[in-house]
C-alpha cells in the first residue's frame, strides 16, 4: 500500500526523513539549486504559439499560470506536438487541452531528500514559494507563486558539481 511507502510517505510531507545513510546532500534545501526563473504561460495562448514560444526560448516546459496564479499544470514541447499530431488537439486549441494536470509542487524550504523522492516518479517538480497577500478589505490568503521547475537532471548537476569541491 502507497499509505506504507516510506517514498510517499516523504513524498506528501507525512515523513522528513527516514533513509538510514542519507547521501551528503539530502537535507540541503531546494532553493540551494540556483534555479532560473521559469518561462510561464497563460490558459489563453494556443498550442501554435506555445510551440513557438518553448523552442524559440530554448525550454521543454513550461507551467501554465491563471491570471489569478493558479498553477493549471504544465505543458511539454513533446506532449504538444504529439497530440497535435495525433489529431487530439489542434494547433488553434488552448494548451490547456495538452497540459498534465498531475503534477507535484515543492517548497524552496524543503529537502533534496524529499525532492529526490518526487523526481523517482515523476519527470519534474514545480518549485513553489507561499506568499501572504492582503485584499482591498484587509482579509488575507496564501497564493502560491511558481519559482522554478525542477528535474531530475538539475539535481544530478547540483550533486555532481558540489561533490568535486
Amino acid at each position: 500500500s502507497k499509505f506504507l511507502s516510506d517514498k510517499w510517505m516523504i513524498k506528501n510531507g507525512f515523513l522528513n526523513d527516514v533513509q538510514e545513510h542519507k547521501p551528503w546532500w539530502w537535507n540541503i534545501k531546494v532553493q540551494k539549486l540556483n534555479l532560473s526563473a521559469p518561462l510561464i504561460l497563460l490558459p489563453e495562448v494556443s498550442c501554435q504559439k506555445a510551440i513557438e514560444i518553448l523552442q524559440e526560448k530554448g525550454y521543454d516546459q513550461a507551467p501554465v499560470v491563471a491570471e489569478s496564479g493558479l498553477i493549471l499544470g504544465m505543458v511539454t514541447l513533446s506532449n504538444t506536438l504529439t497530440s497535435v499530431m495525433a489529431g487530439n488537439a489542434q494547433f488553434s486549441d488552448s494548451v490547456t487541452k495538452v497540459i498534465y494536470d498531475q503534477f507535484s509542487k515543492i517548497g524552496l524550504e524543503d529537502s533534496l531528500g524529499k525532492l529526490s523522492c518526487i523526481l523517482e516518479n515523476d519527470h519534474f517538480a514545480i518549485v513553489v514559494h507561499e506568499q501572504m497577500q492582503f485584499n482591498g478589505n484587509g482579509s488575507s490568503f496564501m497564493k502560491q507563486m511558481v519559482f522554478g521547475v525542477v528535474t531530475a537532471m538539475d539535481l544530478l548537476t547540483f550533486v555532481s558539481r558540489n561533490e568535486k569541491k
